[in-house]
């Protein structure tokens, strides 16, 4: 019997036999569920690659954890041992201030930030703004020199070329004399630009880590002072947490300064979910007057088939099927033109001569997640079974003497 139920199913789910309008509802029902499994794949696919982009090029160029005390460069290496040994990247020494970049006629706020790059084989740049160098060498930041590198932006708006000198000022170092509070000033030689392609080509510099700590005259710095780097940066909270419950250092991390960007970035792709999930829940529902419609075509047939033995289980069954049919079609439908759309979104958009970022190389960044299409699947499958559930259940209440009263 069951057979019989699934081939019955399958017969009303392809059969042209009802009127236009129910064949219309069918398709649109069909229709809807995969259109909006396409939308949410490809939008979610595009946001997880904005957030990808942000993430390698913001926070791949800047210390995922700060850590400052004494005894740090002993400590910290034996404390971060008990962790995963894939979650760290490298420790190594770090010295960061606030500072101020000074030209003839221009003047910049920087995050200056110092790197011990004395060490061979030491992992004391980070990756993401190691590879990002377009003019110089990372190796001309020799200690006593006090050569600096700056981001391009940057460059460009103060008029800098390789071989300029500037004059960098900070607070951090400031003495008190007779005329009052005395900056720390130093000049530097520019040796190099970086461009990571995102804020930090205004905002960051770089010098040697000696250099900045004689600056800020703390000559102890670089040996009180390590950051951290993680092959995600997105795992830095937890071990920022871990480090300060173990340990009575002074721990930051990157959410102190790009928290909220991340943030907002969150709650866009979440609001993001729910709208077009929504968009998929009311496409599913209309599974529920496809069914009822058919249902309604179909009367004569259901109190027939009841008629020679079939139970109101297997009635119920039917048009269950039926509507997972329409679900598990649509959803299939969706989700290959998703993975399609998505894939090949970039030269869509050029064909059709339209570009959304222009800070981007006119490319709009795409990720898979594939746990994330398949839960968008299911959550499209689940919506249509629950749709289908209550048309089916009163297809099984039909009664075989009402339907056939007048045949």
């Amino acid at each position: 019997m069951r057979s019989i139920t699934l081939s019955i199913a399958l017969r009303y789910s392809r059969t042209k036999a009802y009127s236009a309008f129910t064949r219309f509802i069918q398709r649109f029902a069909l229709g809807g569920i995969a259109v909006g499994v396409m939308a949410l794949i490809v939008v979610m696919s595009v946001m997880n690659g904005f957030e990808g982009e942000l993430k390698q090029r913001i926070l791949g160029g800047v210390p995922h954890i700060q850590v400052q005390g004494t005894q740090v460069q002993t400590q910290l290496p034996e404390l971060l041992a008990q962790r995963p040994a894939e979650q760290v990247q490298s420790i190594s020494p770090y010295v960061s201030t606030e500072a101020l970049v000074q030209v003839p006629g221009h003047l910049a706020v920087v995050n200056l930030q110092g790197f011990d790059t004395s060490r061979p084989g030491k992992q004391a740049i980070p990756p993401a703004l190691k590879q990002a160098l377009i003019a110089g060498q990372w190796s001309s930041l020799r200690e006593g020199e006090y050569n600096i590198i700056l981001g391009q932006t940057l460059a460009n708006q103060l008029q800098l070329g390789i071989g300029d000198r500037v004059r960098i000022v900070s607070s951090k170092g400031a003495v008190y004399s007779p005329l009052g509070m005395l900056p720390s000033q130093r000049t530097f030689r520019l040796v190099g630009v970086f461009a990571m392609q995102s804020d930090l080509d205004k905002h960051l510099a770089v010098a040697h880590i000696n250099d900045v700590a004689r600056l800020i005259r703390n000559p102890t710095a670089a040996q009180n002072h390590l950051q951290v780097q993680l092959t995600d940066a997105f795992n830095a909270p937890q071990i920022a947490s871990f480090i300060r419950s173990n340990s009575e250092f002074e721990v930051t991390d990157w959410r102190q300064r790009y928290g909220q960007l991340f943030d907002a970035v969150g709650m866009e792709k979440r609001m993001m979910w729910l709208m077009l999930a929504l968009i998929i829940a009311v496409a599913a529902f209309n599974t529920l007057s496809a069914l009822a419609m058919v249902i309604d075509d179909k009367r004569h047939d259901i109190a027939i088939l009841q008629t020679i033995g079939l139970t109101q289980a297997q009635v119920r069954w039917i048009f269950l099927i039926q509507g997972c049919y329409i679900g598990v079609v649509g959803t299939l439908i969706g989700t290959v033109l998703g993975v399609l759309t998505a894939t090949f979104i970039n030269p869509i958009l050029g064909a059709l001569g339209t570009h959304f970022v222009a800070g981007l190389g006119q490319r709009l960044p795409v990720q898979f997640e594939w746990t994330q299409v398949f839960f968008i699947a299911v959550i499209a499958l689940v919506l249509t079974l629950v749709a289908a559930f209550y048309p089916a259940a009163k297809a099984a209440q039909t009664e075989p003497s009402e339907a056939l009263r007048y045949d």
